[in-house]
């Protein structure tokens, strides 16, 4: 009897405790999907049923003239912004309420993690903004080309090795797989000054290190939203969302690299070289006036705003320089691989506008005598077209969050709600960046691959506050034009010696995969590769 009535009243407890928690919104008129006690609205995610995408792209047409909607991720409330005039005040004009990420490392646990550019808040942040400004400029990322052709390279020989074996004249490649080789390779020589061909040896221990760093799967998911949600179980249980050997390959890796050139006296033009440069106070913005124009990596570059470009005093510390090259390292793995993959794919779809892309190729390709510079890739006009609508359709980051740091009225979510929304200090924003890419009223049947969206004549029409696979505001991503650069350089050199097409294992339609936070096709990135003619 006694256990009967500690159940029932801890039922009750729990049934009023949730009540509380899940009626926030509603008190303020704030429309939301139904939720599921503890869990909120991230049931269907937390059993691996949907991408994250389904759920985001489900409420944004269930309540399509809401200012901003509400979220629960298990028992913490999101708002979710779906104006776009609400979105550039969020992320421009009132950018100091909105300064920082979300955390998914603590300094006493996972310092290396925690304490990288993404996770850096307040003044800290903007400080090492504006150390790494300068290492993310055209000028440096051109000096960052021969490395990423010579990579290039590699891959087409292993490629073209492998169709040449075959015994119908092509061969079926993962190409995210692929993708994903390429990229640690442009980052173990851009970021490492290391060779490393992970298209002959597939086993290498940086391309293994880095596939276990920057794949999110499921456990990482789940392990992300709880830390999250529930920031005093880091401390507790000690929860990680990477492994010691992890940390410990990236301290010996960038210690060892910065400690061996400092010995013999090695200038490489790479990110190391850089982030040595900045810790002694000697990398400064050398483009004209200090920033570049959106001209000189594509339509898609965000510009560097006035917080990158102050001067700074502040001496990083070793541990902070080596989480600024984790960081490089674990973005440019995944993140640029995502975008290269989905951008074959289309091209694989689109047999037109591969063609068309491909005689763009051909024509810089001859008139610079087979040389691959910066300026060469980056004044391809129909290039740049496409990997802008690439970055429409599929952007490698879903969804940007912001970090309330005080207290902001964000007004009412819709006429009719009865009262203002306060968003308190600590509070969580998160901008469905999916959502707008692929807005109707936004871009035109948004489904289609259409690169003439961004032609000369139409990409003044774009409003660029919801374009935005960069980000968006002071808080963008830092790298863009290296991204950019780099997915321009696979694009050209697959497409001078192969062409590409769906194989029997492509999935049309696409449909993403459930086991992932980073989209990705359910079943593989599959294509067929053959040699052009």
């Amino acid at each position: 009897m006694i256990i009967l009535i500690w159940s029932v009243a801890l039922v009750a407890a729990l049934a009023l405790y949730f009540r509380q928690t899940y009626s926030m919104f509603a008190e303020y008129g704030v429309k939301h999907l139904r939720v599921v006690p503890f869990f909120g609205n991230m049931l269907s995610i937390f059993l691996g049923r949907e991408h994250v995408t389904t759920e985001m792209d489900r409420m944004y047409k269930k309540f399509p003239n809401e200012r901003f909607v509400g979220r629960y991720e298990f028992i913490k409330p999101i708002i979710i912004p779906q104006d776009i005039e609400l979105i550039k005040k969020i992320t421009i004009k009132d950018f100091d309420h909105f300064l920082d990420h979300r955390g998914f490392a603590d300094d006493a646990v996972e310092p290396l993690f925690s304490r990288n550019l993404f996770s850096l808040k307040g003044e800290e942040w903007k400080d090492m903004r504006s150390t790494l400004s300068p290492a993310f400029t055209s000028s440096k990322i051109k000096l960052m080309v021969p490395f990423m052709e010579e990579v290039g390279d590699q891959m087409i020989r292993a490629v073209k090795k492998n169709i040449k074996e075959s015994d119908s004249g092509s061969i079926d490649v993962e190409v995210k797989d692929l993708s994903s080789r390429f990229a640690n390779d442009v980052i173990a020589s851009c970021a490492f000054g290391l060779k490393v061909n992970s298209h002959s040896d597939e086993n290498n221990k940086f391309y293994e290190m880095g596939k276990t760093a920057a794949t999110f799967k499921f456990r990482q998911i789940l392990l992300f939203f709880i830390i999250s949600t529930f920031p005093a179980l880091v401390n507790i249980f000690k929860l990680k969302l990477f492994s010691e050997s992890t940390k410990n390959f990236f301290i010996d890796l960038v210690m060892g690299t910065m400690k061996d050139r400092e010995a013999r006296q090695i200038i490489r033009p790479d990110m190391i070289h850089l982030l040595m440069e900045a810790k002694k106070g000697r990398l400064s913005h050398d483009d004209k006036n200090g920033k570049n124009t959106q001209q000189d990596t594509g339509f898609s570059t965000v510009e560097e705003s006035s917080v990158g470009m102050k001067t700074v005093e502040r001496v990083w510390s070793d541990n902070d320089l080596i989480a600024q090259a984790v960081l490089f390292f674990i973005a440019g793995f995944e993140t640029v691989s995502t975008m290269m993959s989905f951008a074959l794919y289309e091209l694989a779809v689109n047999p037109e506008v591969q063609e068309k892309l491909s005689q763009e190729i051909k024509e810089h390709n001859a008139k610079n005598g087979g040389k691959l510079n910066f300026n060469s890739i980056q004044n391809m006009t129909y290039m740049d077209m496409v990997t802008s609508e690439a970055l429409r359709l599929w952007p490698p980051v879903v969804a940007l969050d912001r970090v309330c740091v005080k207290d902001y009225n964000i007004g009412k979510a819709n006429p009719e709600a009865p009262k203002d929304y306060i968003v308190k200090k600590g509070d969580l924003l998160s901008i469905p960046v999916w959502c707008f890419h692929r807005d109707p009223k936004i871009f035109p049947n948004p489904e289609k691959f259409d690169p003439e969206r961004f032609s000369e004549e139409n990409k003044q029409n774009i409003n660029t506050i919801a374009y935005m696979p960069f980000g968006v505001g002071p808080r963008n991503c830092i790298g863009s034009r290296f991204a950019l650069c780099e997915i321009k350089m696979l694009l050209y050199q697959i497409l001078l010696h192969i062409k590409v097409s769906p194989s029997e294992k492509t999935q049309i339609p696409p449909k993403l995969s459930a086991d992932s936070i980073n989209p990705r096709l359910e079943g593989g990135h599959w294509l067929k590769f053959q040699m052009r003619s």
